[in-house]
């Protein structure tokens, strides 16, 4: 592919209300439902991962019997990993609105699995959440993606500031289920002198399998999306699939993505596993995980919706990503060089300081790797999205494994290389765009 997919940044402004539209009358009844399903999109996502991202959260100390938690997620992210190398294809068949649908089936099984956790319930249920958990990904990026690309063509606004906007929206609202799902735990399971008594832990899955209930149903009222240029047949050979799968590596652009894909896994995962273990349980005591997550999520949820207005194109998207990794630099050289829990007022802050600061580089990677991803691959948006998910998924699962054998510093350095070497590829990913488009200019 050229490098004409990505527009330029100065045929935008850079703050647009989406929502506005200068089509005619007769075009203005399409370009709202085009808002209106990312409107259903991002709140359905809120509530399935409102449960299951609580739910992930506590897997690690409610079900600690042989380590059955840890393990289970562990698998889950191998699966995922496994899975979204072939998601493209299944999507493309099925339909990015099916492959929704189908994909919340995964976090009701596992949630559910919940109820009773034995090896045999909850292995199988974490292999299947991977597979759905692959499409429902791929399927989200593509969906939002041709949701933006029409919205911009039908109300007459530029597609890369759409994207933005329509990723921010949805990465922010996505954000907040750190938030709801993190209180809903503290408030349910802080009144027992044990966090995961039988009553409390059921009452609190049931409560959860309601909230993904509730978003596929609303799932279901989403608009069906056909992109003639993507689409392929169902009955595909495998060597068209395998080409599919293989084609965007051999894609400079998406070579150049990858390592930032892998660091925005990595640090996802290091919240989870060592973050909460290593700095908050240490500082707070365990009952502070929620709050601090909570803050954490607040932090991610505020970021996305600004880093989503914010983004026009390439230029946008590459500011943004050094200022977000510079918050996350500045958080792992604290952690590094110049960090000790202490006592008093400052030995609690400093813990939700810095799930605020990390909240926010997380916010950014989010939505401008979807916005990213959206404008370079414009015509194969499915094959990106779902290498996306592969390196993300790829990267979390190596941290849940390693993590009980790595000290905390080591973690820490690998961070901050990673990071390091993704932004050097990230850099020369955009002079490389910027410089093709001006020699076409």
């Amino acid at each position: 592919m050229d490098a004409r997919a990505a527009p330029e940044d100065e045929a935008a402004p850079l703050v647009v209300d989406v929502t506005s539209c200068s089509s005619s009358s007769s075009d203005a009844r399409p370009a709202r439902n085009h808002a209106r399903d990312v409107h259903i999109l991002s709140l359905a996502f809120l509530l399935i991962f409102s449960a299951y991202g609580a739910a992930q959260n506590l897997e690690s100390s409610v079900n600690t019997e042989e380590d059955l938690g840890t393990i289970s997620l562990g698998i889950l992210y191998l699966s995922f990993t496994f899975f979204a190398v072939v998601a493209s294809p299944v999507v493309r068949a099925l339909g990015s609105k099916t492959a929704l649908v189908l994909g919340t089936s995964g976090y009701l099984l596992f949630i559910a699995s919940n109820l009773k956790p034995l090896w045999y319930t909850m292995v199988p249920a974490s292999l299947y959440l991977g597979f759905t958990a692959s499409i429902i990904w791929v399927g989200q990026g593509t969906y939002l993606t041709l949701a933006a690309y029409s919205h911009a063509k039908d109300c007459h606004l530029h597609e890369g500031t759409v994207v933005g906007n329509f990723n921010g929206e949805f990465w922010g609202m996505f954000a907040s289920h750190q938030v709801i799902g993190n209180l809903l735990s503290l408030a349910l399971l802080r009144g027992g002198k044990e966090g995961d008594t039988v009553t409390g832990k059921n009452l609190l899955f049931t409560i959860f399998l309601c909230c993904v209930v509730l978003g596929i149903i609303l799932m279901c009222f989403l608009s069906k999306r056909n992109n003639k240029e993507i689409s392929i047949a169902t009955n595909s050979s495998f060597g068209s699939i395998l080409k599919s799968v293989i084609a965007p590596l051999f894609d400079k652009r998406m070579l150049l993505i990858i390592p930032l894909i892998a660091y925005s896994g990595l640090q996802q995962a290091f919240v989870w596993a060592e973050f909460t273990k290593h700095i908050v349980t240490p500082a707070l005591g365990v009952s502070g995980v929620g709050g601090a997550m909570a803050i954490y999520g607040a932090a991610d949820a505020t970021c996305s919706m600004v880093a989503g207005r914010l983004t026009s194109g390439l230029r946008s998207i590459t500011l943004l990503v050094f200022g977000g990794s510079f918050l996350q630099i500045i958080v792992i050289l604290w952690l590094l060089l110049g960090y000790s829990l202490t006592s008093g007022l400052l030995g609690y802050i400093y813990p939700f300081l810095m799930g605020a600061i990390w909240g926010v580089g997380d916010g950014v990677f989010n939505t401008q790797l979807g916005a990213l991803l959206g404008i370079l691959f414009k015509h194969d948006k499915e094959s990106a999205f779902a290498q996306l998910k592969v390196w993300q998924s790829a990267a979390i699962a190596v941290i849940f494994f390693l993590s009980p054998h790595l000290a905390l510093q080591v973690m820490l350095l690998v961070l901050l290389a990673a990071l390091c070497f993704s932004l050097l590829c990230f850099l020369y990913l955009a002079l490389h765009v910027e410089r093709s488009l001006y020699l076409e200019s």
